[in-house]
């Protein structure tokens, strides 16, 4: 009987060369795009618009079609909606499913694998809907609050009334 040896992995075919990735924070947002397009793969943008912007155009100069993004918190949603709007394809990952890998100690080196996990489609999205349906439930939870404040201040006004005997 031989032995098969462990430890070879066949050779991983890149599917999308044109991918990049971005690790969210609530300060600094960084970017990894292909080694090959650009002289700096990495780079650190800020979180206000025109910064998202100018990552969009980094982005195009660099030739990226699809954007993967990294973050556990709200601070993803303006990246993600600026990059949409400028015609990219973008994915939402979830973090514990590409954090789980020792050695990535840095926001360099965790843009960086982003962007190779994505370049090999080895990270999947998480769920966003439409943009018109996102719309949608962000009025009505809006309304939803609204309507908990207003029960909440008649609470108030009637405890007051109650307080003052009339």
């Amino acid at each position: 009987m031989t032995k098969t040896a462990t430890g070879g992995h066949p050779e991983l075919k890149m599917v999308n060369p044109t991918a990049a990735a971005i690790d969210i924070g609530s300060t600094m947002h960084m970017a990894a795009v292909n080694p090959d397009a650009c002289d700096t793969p990495v780079r650190a943008f800020g979180t206000f618009t025109q910064d998202l912007h100018d990552l969009a155009d980094w982005f195009k100069s660099c030739g990226v079609t699809s954007v993967a993004m990294e973050s556990t918190g709200v601070y993803w949603i303006p990246a993600f909606e600026v990059l949409e709007g400028h015609g990219f394809n973008v994915i939402l990952v979830n973090a514990r499913y590409a954090k789980n890998v020792p050695g990535r100690k840095t926001d360099v080196s965790d843009a960086g694998w982003l962007r190779q996990l994505h370049s090999y489609g080895l990270l999947r999205g998480s769920f966003r809907p439409e943009a018109e349906i996102a719309t949608l439930r962000a009025y009505l939870r809006q309304r939803e609050r609204l309507v908990e404040y207003a029960a909440a201040h008649i609470q108030h006004m009637q405890k007051a009334l109650m307080e003052m005997n009339l």
